[in-house]
């Protein structure tokens, strides 16, 4: 892998959306970030198990990654619920807290890049792994663009952050078939940790615009003028008009 940076659209101007439009898309992200926490359980599970038996260390290490992205679905899917849906502080913290996710992510992915490299270890192939990381490789980037789509138009910047985690799996997925393919053929082991050194700078530098909510196009709040009560008073309400049959979602 040559490139060391997320692929980024220019943001363009964001319009202001209704709250209808708003609803409509918040629900969306939160819908992608359940499948991504289910997609992230399942790949962590896979990856460890199939990590254990082949002796690799690359294979256990992206497991416990996907089990640090997983948090961060988790948390766009609190985000995005109930009253908090329309709520800016949750917004806030949401945001930071996806943050952190990069940062708990970069160090872990350099140690275990240095540790392979110090050690030598050439784990056995690992035909699961390949097939796991290839998987990865197809379905992360689609979450992840989609994701960004969405946060592009609500000025999320939390969900922008975790779609950019999303990429950032498939880098690490990449990464990881690109060496696990080179061990099978060549026995070239140290391919795998000299790129997740590369990836773990980058995790850095994503993190800290993440943090400081850079890469959204949010120029414009849909939920500008509306406090966190005016909000929770708004979902009480279509709660209240969806339970007596009396509005129907879009």
């Amino acid at each position: 892998m040559s490139t060391t940076a997320l692929p980024m659209e220019p943001p363009s101007h964001a319009e202001r959306v209704d709250r209808e439009t708003y609803r409509r898309l918040a629900t969306r992200a939160k819908t992608l970030s359940w499948a991504s926490l289910a997609y992230m359980t399942l790949e962590g599970t896979v990856a460890i198990f199939a990590g254990v038996l082949a002796g690799s260390v690359a294979l256990v290490g992206f497991g416990i990654d996907s089990a640090i992205e997983g948090f961060a679905s988790a948390i766009i899917v609190w985000r995005f619920t109930g009253a908090r849906m329309f709520s800016e502080a949750a917004e806030q913290r949401a945001q930071k807290l996806v943050a952190v996710q990069f940062f708990l992510l970069a160090p872990y992915v350099g140690f275990e890049s240095i540790q392979a490299l110090v050690e030598g270890a050439r784990p056995d192939v690992s035909w699961l792994g390949i097939a796991l990381s290839a998987s990865s490789v197809v379905v992360m980037p689609y979450l992840g663009i989609v994701k960004q789509g969405i946060a592009d138009q609500i000025g999320s910047a939390a969900t922008k952050g975790e779609g950019r985690q999303n990429m950032l799996c498939a880098y690490l997925a990449g990464a990881l078939l690109l060496g696990l393919l080179a061990n099978a053929a060549f026995g070239a082991w140290w391919l795998d940790p000299i790129v997740g050194l590369l990836i773990a700078g980058v995790a850095v530098k994503e993190g800290i615009e993440a943090w400081n909510g850079k890469g959204c196009a949010c120029t414009s709040d849909p939920l500008a003028g509306l406090s966190e009560d005016d909000c929770e008073n708004f979902v009480l309400q279509h709660r209240q008009l969806s339970a007596e049959g009396s509005y129907k979602p879009q």
